[in-house]
């Protein structure tokens, strides 16, 4: 893997799709995944609440849905009416269990919108309580509150593990890290040795807490493979330790109360089956029976014959262990038995071989049936466990499927294996993108499959990503790799929504406003996903409450996703909106087109795939009245504030403010916006009129106005809002940076950085080509470099718009030679 280095950086498992022509495997078919994602709370479970109009009365919730340390609530006497859901983050938001208030001597009170439904408030709390279940109180206080139970299993927590290899003995083990679930454990007693440490994921069946051997009646010594590193009395030592530990490094009896039950089996001693070595699974093999220890647990071994071995391999199972099969499985399913080391000959037949060895088969009853209904298909791509080397994790490709069983093609490893055999609910392997989720390192292939052309111009530089709220608590961005941020479950994971600027933004999205946006939103909760897509578009758009109509859902229409309440900004009025958003995976590329499609633009503007060069829809060369005819589109509704008859659509008027309205025509810059609400306006939401023509105007023609106005509107420059230091206003001295003017420099361009030509770049009327710099990594020095073929050709910018840069350029050529030069 030497030199490797830089192709493991630049793996992207979107690209490495695309460029192999391979499906990612559903992410609904990693039950453990799902699992390991639930945050403790459940749809329908109730809680007090503080009430917003009034904090100091409070009343009962109930939770509709729940992302990471997200919960959408409903205040009980709502019933069905959706209108009134609202977000709250457990860590900040005031919420407590039921019987709090009666507890506390705090007041539960009616809210006002639902006053009139609820005549006798005693009587209708008796109702909607009785037999309710209560969020759990360890996760709305105390230390607890607002992680995800999954993040308890801390690193020095310690729980039992079962020896699945010789005996049913159980030892202690230490957490030493916990990624997503998967736990690295090391035994204890060995705290400077990692050389037996174990990667499991935590619903294991052979993982428990603390005091499970004690309850089953098993004894608790240290495996044979390492106790002859200590004394026994050294051994008991560190026992009694942890007895006296317990307390601090126990991990909660909730974390596992949904892993596998085991059940009771009817193997007998000396039964003859098929079987995978779980530490070796390349091959299938005869294995017999060859003890029974409960009614739950027994030991097989794969078949040996030769008189010269000196060691077995045995492993302990239980009904429902992977890897067991009856006898004639292999022969049925058209795979290679492989025979026992030792046997003579290479054409293996079960009848002969168990007059041999004057066994039995163990009957098909013992084995339990197989799913076939699991969602992985021949080809599909994955993340899995490397079982040569468990601290791996890499790209799997699903060769062959039978029954429940995948036969995965493991790249990239550092000793290449051949096809590992695993069961459809093995919990090593995982859905793609789950190791850059939790911030382990995926084992990319030995040729990473990457245009890095084309990534030069469409990679979304870090400060842009978003960061409002709503994105930084529900979503999971994939620039992110924090280990204890939230995650989404597979199937209501949103795949990560492109903007693809360069396509037809349409009549009612300015192209320029579009260029600003990130390059990408999610991965994350679908609704979270999408509404923050919608609320960037609308912001993004000439009218946004034209958007907002456009977007809002019709009251006559089908029910099929689910509502959320948007808002839009216009002249100064808000203006909300019921728009109705998909709630699953599998339906968003549809709902991205079908939007696009209502927005009158390219159906490829923004959705689950990035236009690189060339769009499918060649929507560049078509116009305006051909795009819209070719979609039949074209609507006769009147555009702008909507009318009061769409009862859907409210209208908050607030005073009129002047000085934005003078300035109709200018291009506004982002405001910086307060983090502390759910629904607050995300970055990239322009605050204001950007133009109100209909026409697809961009940045060129609104600064091409600012020039032609510039003495009547000059103080007013100074008045524009900015989001961040790389888009901080100029100096006094910056801002004479105008067409008719000799531009004047604070500083000499050789020295200045990426942001400072990133700040330049967007003081000017080019401010949309800012973002390629910074990709692009230019610094002062590079940008004196710059001629009109380079820009043309390495930009890949029409000759208008190179020109235009090119000027600006060349200004700060001639500057820097007027005052720097000598």
């Amino acid at each position: 893997d030497a030199g490797s280095g830089v192709e493991e950086m630049e793996f992207n498992w979107d690209e490495y799709l695309e460029d192999t022509g391979a499906t990612a495997a559903p992410h609904g078919s990693f039950k453990h995944v799902d699992t390991s994602l639930q945050n403790g709370f459940a749809p329908g479970m109730k809680l007090e609440v503080a009430v917003k109009s009034d904090q100091n009365t409070y009343w009962v919730a109930t939770i509709i849905t729940t992302c990471g340390q997200l919960l959408l609530l409903r205040y009980d006497g709502y019933g069905e009416d959706r209108k009134a859901d609202f977000w709250c983050d457990i860590l900040t938001a005031d919420l407590h269990p039921i019987g709090w208030c009666e507890q506390n001597k705090k007041i539960l009170k009616v809210p006002e919108g639902i006053k009139d439904k609820i005549p006798d408030q005693e009587e209708f709390l008796q109702r909607v309580l009785k037999g309710a279940c209560s969020a759990p109180a360890n996760l709305l206080e105390g230390l607890h509150r607002g992680k995800n139970p999954l993040d308890l299993i801390a690193p020095g927590s310690r729980l039992e593990l079962q020896n699945f290899r010789d005996s049913l003995e159980a030892w202690i083990v230490n957490v030493v890290e916990n990624v997503g679930g998967r736990l690295k454990l090391r035994y204890e007693g060995l705290e400077d040795s990692d050389k037996f440490d174990q990667w499991i994921f935590y619903l294991d069946p052979f993982l428990h807490q603390v005091g499970w051997a004690a309850q089953q009646g098993y004894d608790l010594q240290p495996p044979l493979a390492i106790r002859s590193l200590k004394s026994e009395a050294d051994w008991q030592e560190i026992l009694k330790k942890v007895k006296e530990e317990e307390e601090e490094s126990s991990v909660p009896t909730d974390l596992f109360k949904d892993k596998p039950v085991i059940g009771v089996h009817s193997f007998s001693e000396g039964m003859k089956l098929e079987a995978v070595d779980p530490l070796a699974p390349f091959v299938i093999s005869p294995a017999t029976v060859v003890k029974v220890y409960d009614e739950k647990y027994f030991m097989i071994e794969i078949d040996d014959l030769r008189p010269e071995r000196t060691t077995s391999q045995s492993y302990i199972c239980h009904v429902n262990s992977a890897g067991i099969f009856p006898v004639q499985w292999s022969l049925k399913n058209g795979l290679h038995l492989s025979p026992p080391l030792g046997y003579p000959g290479q054409d293996f037949d079960w009848a002969d071989y168990l007059k041999q060895c004057g066994a039995e088969a163990a009957p098909q009853s013992c084995f339990p049936l197989l799913t076939s209904d699991h969602g992985f298909k021949e080809n599909m791509k994955l993340e899995a466990v490397n079982p040569v080397d468990s601290e791996e994790v890499c790209i799997a490709t699903v060769t062959k499927l039978k029954g429940s069983y995948l036969w995965l093609q493991l790249e990239g490893s550092k000793k290449p294996v051949p096809d590992c055999i695993v069961s459809v609910e093995s919990m090593n392997i995982f859905p793609v993108g789950w190791c850059e989720t939790n911030g382990y390192q995926l084992r990319p292939p030995r040729r990473a499959i990457v245009n890095k052309q084309k990534k030069i111009a469409v990679v979304q530089p870090e400060k842009q990503i978003l960061s409002s709220r709503t994105v930084h608590d529900g979503l999971k961005n994939q620039e992110l790799n924090s280990s204890d941020s939230v995650v989404i479950n597979g199937k209501y994971c949103c795949p990560k929504i492109y903007f693809n600027h360069r396509c037809f933004s349409g009549p009612y999205l300015n192209k320029g406003r579009i260029a600003e946006l990130p390059q990408s939103v999610g991965p994350g909760n679908c609704v979270l996903v999408l509404k923050e897509v919608l609320t960037l578009l609308i912001n993004a758009a000439y009218k946004p409450s034209r958007v907002l109509r456009e977007l809002q859902l019709d009251e006559e229409a089908a029910w099929h996703g689910h509502g959320e309440t948007l808002k839009a900004k216009y002249k100064g009025k808000s203006y909300r909106a019921t728009v109705e958003v998909v709630r699953t995976a599998d339906r968003v590329a549809d709902f991205c087109r079908k939007t696009c499609i209502k927005l009158e633009c390219c159906p490829n503007l923004f959705g689950p795939h990035m236009v690189l060069d060339k769009c499918s829809e060649n929507c560049s060369v078509l116009t305006k009245t051909k795009y819209t005819h070719y979609y039949g589109k074209r609507k006769n509704k009147r555009i702008g504030r909507p009318p009061g008859g769409h009862s859907n659509l409210e209208v908050a008027v607030k005073k009129p403010n002047k000085r934005r309205k003078r300035r109709k025509h200018f291009f506004v810059h982002k405001k910086k916006r307060s983090s502390t609400s759910v629904d607050n306006t995300p970055a990239g939401s322009p605050q204001g009129s950007g133009g109100e023509e209909e026409d697809d105007q961009d940045e060129s023609e609104l600064s091409h106005s600012l020039a032609q106005d510039r003495d009547k509107r000059k103080r007013k420059l100074r008045t524009f809002s900015f989001s961040d230091d790389e888009n901080k206003p100029p100096s006094p001295k910056e801002i004479k940076i105008e067409v008719a003017e000799k531009l004047q420099l604070d500083s000499n361009p050789l020295e200045w950085s990426v942001s400072d030509v990133v700040r330049f770049l967007k003081s000017t009327d080019c401010a949309p080509l800012a973002r390629i710099f910074l990709d692009q990594e230019i610094d002062g020095q590079a940008l004196l470099l710059l001629t009109l073929p380079t820009v043309q050709e390495c930009m890949d910018l029409k000759l208008g718009p190179a020109i235009k840069l090119c000027h600006h350029i060349e200004r700060v050529k001639l500057a820097f030679y007027q005052q720097f030069a000598n």
